[in-house]
């Protein structure tokens, strides 16, 4: 059965894990026998090869960046954009002290979201790696290829004869070489070295590609007589990843330094434009320290559950203190004080109860936002809010349905029945607006003025196109927004109808119970 052209183009990013994902490794991190360790599912794209396209990709051995001058603010702006469609609440911390190249590294559970999250919360340009096919596809490669994408062909697709491996080694060295020099040159890089997109509450193994480059490009950097390069860990928190308005928090701690090898004839190859493997005690040592520092800012929960569980104790809490968890970022924070306690471990009371209490409230669509002071369930009517939420999506359903209205049914549609995983609905949405924001909306401004200037007297001339069209294209995000600014008031009353059902059930009584318990013990623990 052959996929729909929309559905083969739409899914081939997700497929991909564009912006991103695996490095040709050689190993995992050596001591870490409790993480994951799973191959990806080889897609029908993985397992064809372009070579003739695949030698005409982009690259550069100078530190000046390969991607296009014109396209990275173009393509930038529009994925900032995406992101305020996407994201009910955004914080983003700041990169510390950001000087220097940064290789962006994070936990990757959320297809393209995750690393649109950390490119649209920093201010460096970016260079990326993903699989082979990402840049040779129609459509698709032409954006990644003036985006300066990378290509690798990964030992997975090498093991299945996708080609051989002279032809891997010296495009993955390409590549790699031109990852480092990069970085070397004070641009960012954003990798996910997992090597994959995965739905576990926890780090799978990390994959020694980026360190590899990183030890490189300081290395570059250090010859060069520039600023080191660091790698930096990054905290994606997501609510519920895979919900549309969902809340967002980036975490950006402390960089990790990158160790220098100080060999010249080692440096030397590398600025000549040969890739020399660094040393592979200092690559699993880095490796080693890049898990730590992530391991630090992920869930790194046995579960989900368990990690909705650690939510609910930093809600119970913070009320036995008289203060409730007013941002995502402060319910996050607060969480980790649970995951290392020594008393709330597996198989404990309290935390067996925080987690019979969490998901009682995650069967419907809530969290702890819904406790109130008194340790019951909020039962708040937000009537008001839902009648002013249905007059303003109606207010602005006629430029929002022109404009948005394919895209959105079409987004909504692949994303609900893709056999992808349930990252891919999140993944979908983000392409329906990315695509809209690059292709359809310019497209549709421009005819919209052209139609209208045709039933006035005005001249139709470029002047008079580009002003109408971008006071055009403007209407339409206006709208749009407006109309999301309804669904958020919908959504407001919706849980509010949910929360007031729920205290009037069997199960509502119990989670009253677990909550009352659960904050006696929160004290007795103190």
């Amino acid at each position: 059965m052959h996929q729909s052209w929309p559905k083969k183009y739409l899914l081939a990013f997700y497929r991909i894990g564009a912006f991103s994902t695996g490095t040709p490794s050689r190993d995992s991190v050596p001591d870490s026998s409790e993480a994951p360790d799973i191959d990806p599912v080889l897609s029908k794209g993985a397992l064809k090869i372009n070579p003739k396209k695949l030698r005409k990709v982009p690259w550069n051995h100078s530190g000046d960046h390969p991607g296009s001058d014109l396209a990275w603010p173009l393509m930038r702006s529009a994925a900032s954009l995406s992101k305020y469609y996407i994201f009910r609440s955004i914080e983003e911390q700041e990169p510390v002290n950001d000087e220097g190249g940064r290789i962006y590294a994070s936990m990757h559970i959320n297809g393209l979201i995750d690393p649109l999250a950390i490119i649209t919360s920093q201010t460096k340009r970016t260079i990326t790696m993903g699989r082979h096919d990402l840049a040779t596809m129609p459509l698709i490669g032409w954006f990644t290829r003036r985006l300066g994408n990378q290509p690798i062909i990964r030992k997975v697709e090498r093991d299945k004869g996708v080609t051989d491996s002279e032809f891997a080694e010296m495009i993955n060295h390409r590549s790699l070489l031109t990852m480092a020099h990069c970085i070397s040159g004070g641009y960012a890089a954003v990798v996910m070295p997992e090597g994959k997109s995965h739905q576990d509450s926890r780090l799978h193994k990390l994959r020694t590609g980026p360190m590899r480059f990183a030890i490189n490009a300081s290395e570059i950097a250090r010859s060069r007589g520039v600023i080191q390069p660091k790698i930096q860990p990054v905290g994606l928190h997501f609510r519920c990843h895979h919900w549309f308005r969902t809340d967002l928090f980036v975490e950006y701690p402390e960089p990790i330094e990158i160790p220098l090898l100080e060999t010249p004839e080692h440096s030397n190859n590398l600025l000549e434009g040969t890739w020399v493997e660094p040393p592979e005690t200092l690559v699993r040592a880095l490796t080693k320290k890049l898990e730590h520092g992530l391991s630090e800012v992920s869930p790194q929960a046995k579960d989900w559950e368990t990690y909705r569980a650690w939510h609910i104790l930093a809600h119970i809490e913070s009320r036995n203190l008289n203060h409730s968890l007013n941002s995502y970022s402060e319910e996050v924070i607060h969480s980790r004080k649970f995951r290392n306690h020594p008393t709330i471990i597996e198989g404990s009371k309290i935390l067996n109860d925080a987690k019979m209490a969490s998901s009682i409230l995650h069967s419907r669509q809530l969290d702890g936002r819904s406790l109130s002071d008194s340790m019951g369930i909020k039962q708040k009517s937000e009537l008001l809010k839902g009648v002013l939420g249905v007059a303003v999506m109606l207010l602005a359903t006629p430029l929002s349905l022109i404009s948005t209205g394919l895209q959105a049914t079409l987004a909504w549609y692949l994303g609900n029945n893709s056999d992808e995983g349930i990252d891919a609905r999140t993944t979908h949405h983000f392409l329906g607006i990315f695509l809209s924001i690059m292709t359809i909306w310019p497209i549709l401004s421009i005819f919209t003025t052209a139609y209208i200037l045709g039933l006035t007297s005005i001249e139709i001339n470029v002047f008079t196109l580009v002003i109408g069209s971008s006071i055009a294209f403007v209407a339409f995000q206006l709208s749009n927004f407006t109309f999301l600014l309804g669904y958020d008031l919908w959504n407001d009353f919706s849980v509010s109808l949910r929360r007031r059902k729920l205290a009037r059930t069997t199960e509502g009584k119990q989670l009253i119970k677990l909550v009352k318990g659960i904050a006696s013990e929160l004290v007795a623990l103190k």
